[in-house]
């Protein structure tokens, strides 16, 4: 297992995660829990919905857009991946059940802190994808990256 630190990023690096199959059990319970709208909760009523079917919350597509970044080289990284925020966030398309989701990380930018010494910020935009290569969202985010000590 190779740890990552803040001089392992270069702007253009690219990661990519494992595949994750989204069920309608996942859906529905994540819904039920987090996001209680019909149309993410209830297949049958979800047939008449914007989506003309049951469809994932975009916080669900968000919440294993994460699992997958965690589980991917990104997840490796020697402090955890420690967010500084959410510079932007988009959904392009809804996950539905039977959807295979895979994410793609790639590093736009890299600044070593000024104010605390053995620390960096890389910003990385992660986007999800489908089975069918589509962007089904895309999130951009500073990561706190600790830095080799020598």
């Amino acid at each position: 297992m190779t740890i990552l630190f803040f001089e392992d990023f270069q702007v253009g690096n690219r990661f990519e995660s494992e595949k994750l199959t989204l069920t309608e059990e996942a859906v529905i319970a994540f819904g039920q829990q987090f996001d209680p709208q019909y149309f993410h909760t209830d297949k049958i009523q979800a047939k008449d919905s914007f989506f003309n079917g049951l469809a994932a919350s975009g916080w669900h597509t968000s919440a294993l857009t994460m699992r997958l970044v965690v589980s991917s080289p990104i997840g490796k990284i020697a402090n955890g991946v420690i967010g500084l925020g959410v510079d932007e966030l988009r959904w392009f398309m809804p996950t539905y059940p039977g959807d295979t989701l895979r994410v793609v990380i790639e590093v736009l930018e890299t600044k070593a802190s000024q104010s605390k010494q053995g620390w960096g910020v890389v910003k990385m935009r992660w986007q999800t994808y489908n089975q069918r290569d589509e962007i089904a969202a895309s999130l951009v985010t500073p990561l706190w990256v600790k830095r080799r000590t020598e």
